[in-house]
C-alpha cells in the first residue's frame, strides 16, 4: 500500500502509487511509529520544495526526522503553499526569494522567516487551503484553479488538467472568476518572474 504523503494542488496530503518528481516537507515528522499520518497536516511554516535526491543522501520514507512529502511538479507545491529549499535549491530559492519579495513591496529581500510568515497566513484558512475568487484573465503561467472538483494550471499553451500522472491538455473556457489554488503571494512571484518547473507531460 502506498504511504500517505503525496501533495495534491488543493494542499492535501493523500496515499496514492505515483510519488511525482519532486520532495518536500512541512517543517517537520507528522507520522508515528507505523508510517501513518495523525490529525496535523504541518509541524512548523516552513513548507518547502526539494530536489528528490541531493549529495548522495539517503534515508528512509517516513522514518525518524521529517515527514517527506512528494509532488508531481513545482506547478503542484507551490499552489500547495511550499516554496524553494535553500539547501538544495538555492540558485531557485534566491530568485524565488527576489521575486515574491518584490510582490510583497518589500524594500529588501525577505528571508525564508518572513517569507514563511507571509506564506502560512496566505494559504491557510483555520485548518483548511485558503482560496480565493478571482477573474481568470490575468492570472499568471503557473497559476492552479479548482474548478468542479478537478484542479488546472495556467501553461502558456492554455489550461492543463492535472493529475497524480502528469498534465493533460484540454479546451477549458473557464468561467470569468474562478476559485485560485496558488497563494496570492506566490502569484505575485509568478508575476514577478520566477520561473518554475512544470512536469514533462506539460510540454508533450
Amino acid at each position: 500500500m502506498p504511504l500517505q504523503n503525496r501533495v495534491t494542488p488543493f494542499a492535501e496530503i493523500v496515499a496514492i502509487p505515483e510519488r511525482g518528481t519532486m520532495l518536500g516537507n512541512r517543517g517537520g515528522r507528522l507520522h508515528d511509529a507505523e508510517r501513518r499520518l495523525g490529525l496535523r497536516r504541518w509541524a512548523s511554516r516552513r513548507w518547502i520544495c526539494c530536489e528528490l535526491a541531493f549529495k548522495g543522501r539517503r534515508r528512509p520514507v517516513m522514518g525518524p526526522g521529517y515527514t517527506e512529502l512528494f509532488f508531481l511538479d513545482e506547478v503542484t507545491a507551490l499552489a500547495a503553499g511550499h516554496r524553494p529549499c535553500f539547501e538544495c535549491r538555492r540558485a531557485e530559492a534566491k530568485a524565488f526569494a527576489a521575486a515574491f519579495s518584490a510582490g510583497q513591496g518589500a524594500g529588501r529581500v525577505l528571508d525564508a522567516d518572513a517569507m514563511d510568515e507571509i506564506l502560512q497566513r496566505d494559504r491557510l484558512e483555520g485548518r483548511r487551503q485558503r482560496r480565493r475568487t478571482m477573474p481568470h484573465a490575468n492570472l499568471p503561467v503557473g497559476t492552479m484553479i479548482g474548478l468542479g472538483g478537478d484542479a488546472y494550471g495556467r501553461h502558456d499553451s492554455g489550461w492543463l488538467l492535472w493529475s497524480a500522472a502528469g498534465w493533460t491538455k484540454i479546451n477549458l473556457k473557464p468561467p470569468e472568476h474562478v476559485s485560485v489554488l496558488t497563494p496570492s503571494s506566490i502569484i505575485s512571484a509568478l508575476r514577478g518572474g520566477f520561473t518554475m518547473r512544470w512536469h514533462a507531460s506539460a510540454e508533450r
